[in-house]
């Protein structure tokens, strides 16, 4: 596997979901079809873990048309994806989350750990947050869990959803950081973070000519002339 749900324990091995003979449907919504394929070999194993996986999608509208044709109990949504966003998926699935006795509900699955990225989809209805590190039998145990109405969250990510919510000021809004894509904003945090182009390139599924493009033009909206005040703007800002 990649940096997504790695190999682990299925939930036949582990004496988990599919032992009681319990079911779960599930959509994935992520733009990186080898993502997608290494999930749902990981996941999908109907008979061993009890996920069955009903359908794929790449981007936001058709991530909306297939939740929708569906009706799956849990969809895996990634936070970045083309034509708005894991968030634009929540706001035009809303009517679907609480539809009767059998509501879809979301669990982000994302390679970013940003607060702005967590907070942002649990206030548009999603479940729960894991990243990409999470293994096999943790994912599988994620979904059965998220099904059943609980949140469910990685390691420390849970403490930005408590702080947000505690807190009754809305967050200030950073305008630089505003002009930033989402995609570059991403590669911002990784390079804040001392990872090589090659490196970002593979954790991220793009060429390094991408992310030299990505890092180009993050340099010029921040008006910045090298990595290493790159570094010292996202530091500064909390965002590594």
């Amino acid at each position: 596997m990649s940096e997504g749900a790695q190999a682990g324990a299925t939930g036949a091995e582990s004496g988990g979901p599919a032992g009681d003979g319990r079911r779960v449907r599930v959509v994935l919504v992520d733009d990186h079809r080898m993502f997608r394929t290494g999930v749902q070999a990981e996941i999908g194993r109907t008979e061993e873990t009890g996920v069955e996986v009903v359908g794929e999608a790449a981007d936001v509208d058709q991530a909306v048309t297939v939740i929708t044709a569906t009706r799956p109990e849990v969809v895996l949504l990634d936070v970045h994806l083309p034509g708005g966003g894991g968030v634009e998926v929540l706001r035009r699935c809303a009517p679907l989350m609480g539809a009767g006795e059998h509501p879809v509900r979301f669990l982000a699955l994302s390679v970013s750990d940003a607060a702005e990225d967590v907070i942002g989809v649990i206030r548009g209805g999603a479940r729960g947050y894991v990243t990409k590190t999470i293994t096999g039998s943790d994912l599988v145990d994620s979904i059965f869990r998220v099904q059943e109405g609980d949140a469910v969250f990685s390691p420390r990510l849970a403490g930005f959803v408590l702080d947000a919510f505690a807190s009754t000021d809305a967050p200030p809004v950073d305008e630089d950081l505003d002009r930033l894509t989402q995609r570059e904003r991403e590669v911002l945090r990784l390079i804040a973070r001392g990872y090589a182009y090659k490196e970002i390139a593979k954790q991220l599924f793009i060429s390094v000519k991408t992310v030299e493009s990505h890092v180009s033009a993050v340099l010029r909206k921040l008006q910045l002339s090298n990595r290493h005040e790159l570094t010292r703007w996202a530091t500064a800002r909390r965002l590594v």
